[in-house]
């Protein structure tokens, strides 16, 4: 497996996580290029008692589309959240809003003690999940994002906007728009992944550079392919509607380095 392939699987699979792919919290839906014992260091679960619930003896024969059944999870989900400082903002006041302390506010950015938030810093915010398990990511995260719906639907974003929410409990937004109509990139980047995904629709994951990964979901249609280039307004697809909701309705998250950031705060070229 070449570094490419490598890093995409090991995107996917905390994607996976972090959405909650499974109903019940408890099963995983293996993907192309993932292995046993990937999934079960993503799940921080032992691999052995993976292959044991599952039944499998030889773990080289597991299949993309495959459900395992995960044993019970423990591992803790770090949800990270990104702000555009305004005018007003100190580090103490953001501290106590957000429910951390200064110490992290300034760990977290690597500020110095002494510097001085700036009108337009894009800074991170950290928080927990809590105990729950990485199957059970329904738990919403604990640093709410403080722009409003009406706020965020004045960017740019993939869809025109009729509806614009962020999503219960997950890392993202969902606008409704109407269907059959383009999703445009927002950005330069590569496709790294192209097809169908569980409750998703059909999705198309852009690596963008700096670390990024935008993820366009709920397309009925997809017009590009893993490898290709894309640019701002480069149509990846159009817009489906949604199983659950009965709209048109484009699920959209951002990631940096597999942390979940708020995709109102993410770069737009």
């Amino acid at each position: 497996m070449n570094y490419r392939k490598g890093v995409l699987g090991l995107f996917l699979c905390t994607f996976i996580i972090l959405l909650g792919v499974s109903a019940d919290g408890t099963t995983h839906i293996v993907q192309r290029g993932e292995t046993i014992y990937g999934i079960a260091r993503a799940y921080n679960v032992d691999q052995a008692e993976l292959l044991r619930l599952n039944g499998i003896s030889d773990p080289s024969k597991i299949q993309p589309g495959q459900s395992l059944r995960i044993p019970g999870v423990g591992q803790q989900i770090s949800w990270n959240s990104s702000y555009r400082v305004v005018n007003g903002d100190t580090l103490y006041g953001l501290a106590r809003e957000y429910g951390v302390s200064v110490d992290d506010l300034r760990n977290a950015n690597g500020f110095s003690s002494s510097y001085v938030l700036k009108i337009g810093d894009v800074i991170i915010v950290p928080g927990t999940a809590g105990s729950g398990s990485a199957g059970q990511a329904g738990s919403s995260p604990a640093v709410p994002d403080r722009r409003d719906n009406g706020t965020a639907s004045s960017l740019r974003w993939p869809v025109n906007v009729r509806e614009l929410n962020y999503m219960t409990g997950r890392p993202g937004v969902e606008i409704t728009g109407e269907r059959a109509e383009p999703v445009l990139s927002l950005t330069r980047g590569m496709v790294i992944s192209a097809g169908p995904f569980r409750d998703y629709g059909r999705v198309a994951i852009v690596q963008v550079e700096g670390g990024y990964y935008y993820v366009y979901g709920g397309c009925e249609t997809l017009l590009v392919k893993e490898g290709d280039r894309v640019g701002p307004g480069t149509e990846l697809g159009r817009l489906g509607i949604d199983s659950a909701s009965g709209k048109p309705l484009l699920k959209f998250l951002v990631y940096r380095s597999n942390t979940p950031i708020d995709p109102a705060n993410a770069p737009r070229a």
